[in-house]
């Protein structure tokens, strides 16, 4: 993807649906003031990169027993049914799916909800995480801090693309998905593109009282 949106269309609040599991005190406009302290570097090639290099998807890396995909979806959907081990979800309702702003059903094996890595892998991996550690790479691909559930078609057109290149249909959830990719990236010190920082900028400035999100997982988890 390439090419500058035209970004806009924040509102000032939280929106009702999110990256999963935020938690911690997090000062009025610091998502704004956080993008200023982003390290700014050209985007490294894509050499090498593979899903793979982040671990097995969706790992149990909290050891609460179910993988990462089902705590996202039981934390973010209503109306959820589990399966007798407890941890698969069966059913539940995105209501409303963060990206479009509209309601979808989730049913198992005929799922139009995604989990969404809100600073992608393989933007990740172009901006740092060539050079992290197994554990690190791990512990980021199953972060809660940078999962949604989101409607999958709409995943699927962002792709790999960072703030410069994509944005979430629904306006009023913008501020809430860049707030959300600069907290990770400044948990993880990944940089950001010059375009990707000014787009970043420009729509944290029509919410400036955004919080930084926070919360999340360690940095660093066991590798096996």
């Amino acid at each position: 993807m390439s090419g500058l949106l035209a970004l806009g269309g924040c509102d000032t609040g939280n929106s009702p649906a999110g990256p999963s599991l935020q938690t911690g005190a997090a000062a009025d406009g610091a998502a704004l003031q956080a993008v200023g302290e982003l390290t700014v570097k050209g985007r490294a090639p894509k050499t090498g990169y593979d899903r793979e290099k982040f671990g097995p998807a969706w790992a149990d890396t909290d050891h609460n027993g179910c993988g990462t995909r089902d705590d996202v979806l039981a934390h973010q959907l209503t109306s959820v049914s589990r399966d007798p081990d407890g941890c698969k979800v069966l059913r539940g309702v995105l209501d409303p799916d963060p990206y479009t702003g509209t309601r979808i059903t989730y049913v198992r094996g005929h799922s139009k909800v995604d989990i969404d890595h809100l600073v992608a892998l393989s933007d990740a991996w172009q901006k740092g995480a060539q050079q992290w550690s197994d554990s690190k790479r791990r512990a980021f691909a199953n972060d809660s801090l940078n999962l949604v559930a989101a409607d999958s078609s709409t995943n699927r057109q962002k792709g790999d693309g960072d703030t410069a290149t994509w944005l979430p249909p629904n306006k009023s959830y913008r501020c809430d998905y860049v707030a959300g990719q600069v907290a990770v990236k400044k948990k993880y010190r990944l940089w950001v593109t010059q375009a990707e920082k000014d787009a970043m900028a420009k729509v944290l400035t029509a919410c400036p009282n955004k919080k930084l999100p926070s919360g999340g997982n360690p940095t660093e988890t066991a590798v096996g």
